[in-house]
């Protein structure tokens, strides 16, 4: 069983080792337009050169020193069937040269065929073809196991065969050999300055862009908060001072409707209270524990008001004296959190102004749930300024109207022509 095992294991390994060599480790290079022209100019140069040597040198002898007064004299392949042989080989080298960045195993295969072929005496035919293409593999190839494997071989079998004398390089080639290497490299050193310093540029645009963006989201969020403390605490607040007053002036004479009076008043101070934890657990809820608040800690702030509580409002107000008359239209059906709070800030508003500014009218209260639509609005019949009326600013409206304008809804405010104000929004819907 022990040995079935082993047995297995060793067919899983070679198996694995297979898919890796046969298997690319990345991608297969996408030449780009620039690319591909450049190996293109580079395989017609190499091909150019070395058909004009092979055809320049057909029918010569050429005589090397091998040793200290040691000469071979080694005869290049002449006659017709000889420069066609030549001119074939250095065509092959030079025209795959031209793929040398999409299959750059198979054009190191194809050289390193015709580098093997090409007689001792006309080395160069192949030779620089041959080195690009050792280069280009090692460089360009996807498929690294296969790569590390096939360079060595190419170079063994090229090194070890009957062609291993090296090609001699005459004496006015020299400098061009040893210059352009030296331009090559000062191009590529200047071209990786000049990307890094874009790099750098880009990196310090994304960080300054980065930070923009956080100092707006912060100015957003405490704009944001600024509208629920305004939203909270003018509604809250007023209705206590209506409250408060009215019970200052029948405590001596209705005691029991000053106490009722009072009770009123308690209760919209705990309201606030509530509303004001939860906005201010938003900034001071911990990240180990929960938020804690003026009656001990609070795991969870409350949740936001929705229309399903405009009755408790709407309730609240009454207890002022404003007589308010609450009407729904339409099927109610479930809406975005964000929508009901927009909604119900809306006639918090609304409800809040009158209490300041008209105080003695009759309010209506208007809510149409509509196929595509919600629609909010808030009458009243105009009366005298109440208690706290000189601290409006305006800043409620405008709140709303960031507010709404988030859901791309519109609100629109003014005058009635039979007296008192109207406030209407209008906030688009999805189809339900």
């Amino acid at each position: 069983m022990n040995v079935r095992t082993g047995l297995k294991r060793l067919q899983e390994a070679a198996r694995q080792t297979v898919r890796e060599v046969w298997l690319a480790s990345g991608p297969p290079l996408r030449s780009t337009r620039r690319a591909w022209q450049f190996d293109v100019l580079v395989a017609l140069t190499i091909g150019v050169a070395t058909v004009y040597y092979g055809i320049d040198n057909a029918d010569n002898v050429v005589v090397r020193e091998i040793a200290p007064g040691v000469e071979r004299v080694m005869t290049r392949p002449n006659g017709p069937g000889g420069m066609a042989f030549m001119v074939t080989l250095a065509f092959i080298a030079s025209v795959a040269l031209v793929l040398r960045r999409r299959y750059p195993l198979a054009v190191l295969c194809v050289v390193t065929a015709a580098t093997l072929a090409t007689p001792q005496s006309v080395l160069r035919l192949t030779f620089y073809a041959y080195v690009i293409a050792v280069y280009s593999a090692a460089v360009y190839s996807p498929y690294r196991v296969a790569t590390l494997a096939a360079l060595p071989v190419s170079v063994l079998l090229v090194s070890t065969s009957g062609n291993s004398v090296t090609p001699i390089v005459p004496n006015e080639y020299i400098a061009l050999l040893i210059l352009v290497p030296m331009a090559v490299a000062s191009v590529g050193l200047r071209t990786w300055k000049l990307r890094t310093d874009e790099g750098r540029t880009r990196l310090s645009a994304l960080e300054r862009e980065q930070a923009e963006t956080l100092r707006r989201a912060v100015e957003h969020e405490r704009a944001r908060i600024a509208r629920e403390l305004h939203d909270v605490v003018t509604h809250n607040v007023s209705v206590m001072i209506i409250q408060a007053g009215a019970a200052r002036k029948i405590m001596k004479t209705s005691p029991e409707q000053a106490g009722e009076a009072l009770l009123a008043v308690e209760a919209g101070g705990r309201a606030a209270m509530t509303e004001l934890r939860h906005v201010m657990g938003l900034l001071t809820m911990a990240d180990e524990g929960g938020v804690t608040g003026v009656d001990g800690p609070a795991a969870v702030p409350a949740p936001q008001p929705g229309l399903d509580q405009l009755e408790t409002l709407v309730g609240r107000v009454r207890d002022t004296g404003l007589l308010v008359e609450l009407t729904v239209t339409g099927p109610p059906f479930p809406l975005p959190p964000g929508v009901e709070l927009a909604a119900y800030r809306v006639v918090q508003e609304a409800l809040t102004n009158t209490v300041k500014h008209a105080a003695g009218a009759t309010a209506a209260v208007t809510v149409e749930y509509g196929p595509d639509r919600l629609r909010v609005e808030v009458t009243d019949t105009g009366g005298h300024a109440g208690a706290g009326a000189a601290d409006g600013n305006g800043r409620g409206l405008i709140g709303l109207r960031e507010r709404l304008a988030v859901y791309d809804g519109t609100l629109d405010t003014g005058r009635r022509l039979t007296g008192g104000y109207r406030v209407e929004a209008l906030m688009p819907l999805e189809a339900q």
